[in-house]
């Protein structure tokens, strides 16, 4: 083939590829508040690596930044990030004021009398604690008479709850759970042996543990296995409906995988995006 033809080749190669980019991101409904604004805004805490965190330069970053990124870019619309407290997102998308908490909600039935969610990815809840403090955690129930640190109205927050139960039933000693706003905050609190562990999503406790070089370690018991995903107001379908469709874009042209593998964590993909309305409809991965 010669330079000319070779050269029509690769045009008519890229204008394939932009028509069925083009194609794909037509093919996603946008919710009347993206139509109307031209922004996508998610609240985000921004405070939870690897899916949020500021940058060397000051910036967000992470797995949920950059596949809101991502959904904004196929919806034609600017990304908006309200930095906002964990325990006060669910409230605030109840409230209206905004119409998608992006982090990784866990679903269960409190929740989702208030809220919805599109599930996006999966991991269980671990702890972290030092090395020097490693061999202490031992046996069926290794926090019993632990001090523990959980983020406020987290996953982690509740379970610690259950397994303070488990602890009296065994006659063993209670978990002394610390509550705290920032998950910095919890690491400095275990760096600084004012408590002995973390609990927290086992993606972010893996990440840690690489990221403090060797200062935190995951201890090995995993606990609720389970989808994690983004949360939207009760009923509202059609920000259910295009974040659904943005999601299964990614899934489906590697961009999702290639994120998460970036920061190491393509371990805990799920094969699609979907939507749960209720307990029923969470899937087992």
């Amino acid at each position: 083939m010669n330079k000319h033809v070779s050269h029509l080749a690769g045009l008519g190669l890229a204008a394939m590829i932009a028509g069925w980019s083009a194609s794909a991101a037509a093919d996603i409904p946008k919710s009347p508040e993206v139509e109307e604004s031209g922004k996508l805004t998610i609240a985000n805490t921004i405070d939870f690596a690897p899916f949020e965190y500021m940058d060397a330069e000051g910036k967000p970053t992470g797995i949920i930044i950059e596949l809101a990124g991502e959904v904004a870019k196929l919806v034609d619309a600017e990304l908006d990030v309200q930095r906002t407290p964990f325990p006060s997102m669910i409230p605030g998308l109840a409230a209206g004021r905004f119409k998608i908490a992006w982090e990784t909600f866990s679903a269960n039935s409190d929740r989702l009398k208030q809220v919805d969610f599109v599930m996006f990815i999966k991991a269980g809840i671990a702890a972290s604690t030092s090395p020097e403090k490693k061999n202490e955690f031992t046996g069926d129930l290794p926090l019993c008479g632990k001090r523990v640190g959980v983020s406020a109205g987290s996953a982690s927050d509740f379970l610690v709850d259950t397994l303070n139960a488990e602890c009296a039933q065994e006659g063993k000693e209670a978990i002394d759970k610390s509550v705290f706003n920032s998950s910095t905050d919890i690491i400095q609190a275990v760096l600084a042996d004012r408590i002995d562990a973390r609990m927290d999503d086992a993606t972010a406790s893996s990440y840690f543990e690489v990221t403090s070089k060797g200062k935190l370690v995951v201890l090995p018991t995993l606990y609720d296995v389970a989808p994690l995903g983004l949360a939207i107001a009760k009923g509202d379908k059609p920000t259910a409906d295009m974040m659904v469709a943005a999601l299964a874009e990614l899934f489906e042209n590697g961009t999702y995988r290639s994120i998460l593998e970036k920061y190491g964590m393509g371990a805990y993909e799920i094969k699609e995006p979907y939507f749960v309305g209720d307990m029923e409809a969470l899937r087992a991965e």
